[in-house]
């Protein structure tokens, strides 16, 4: 993993996104949390949604509210989940919207980041 991908807890927009993650989860009840920031700085946050017709990583939630407000790229992408790794769907939705590089940090419900990938 290149050394610009790792998390930053010193950098406040890096943990920033993990807080927010962190607070939408736990706001919801959800299984997971996400924030996601764009280009111009605007973060977006979301939960997962667990619905019979309807399944969405909170990263998917979190892209899609920033699509819909008119963010053109990313610039970095949290999700706190129990999981271990990050899943492929969440690094689509990433590469979908602002390509391949993006970091996306994972971290546990606790909020200590478990895993920093690029999109």
């Amino acid at each position: 993993m290149p050394a610009d991908t790792a998390f930053d807890p010193a950098d406040p927009e890096s943990a920033k996104l993990v807080t927010l993650a962190r607070s939408t989860r736990a706001r919801t009840q959800a299984a997971e949390g996400a924030c996601v920031r764009d280009r111009d700085g605007r973060t977006y946050a979301g939960a997962s949604v667990t619905l019979p017709t309807l399944q969405l990583t909170a990263l998917q939630v979190a892209v899609a509210m920033a699509v819909s407000s008119g963010a053109r790229g990313l610039e970095e992408a949290a999700v706190v989940s129990g999981e271990a790794t990050v899943n492929e769907a969440d690094l689509s939705v990433v590469r979908d919207l602002a390509g391949p590089g993006v970091p996306l940090h994972l971290a546990a419900p606790n909020g200590a980041v478990v895993a920093s990938v690029e999109s």
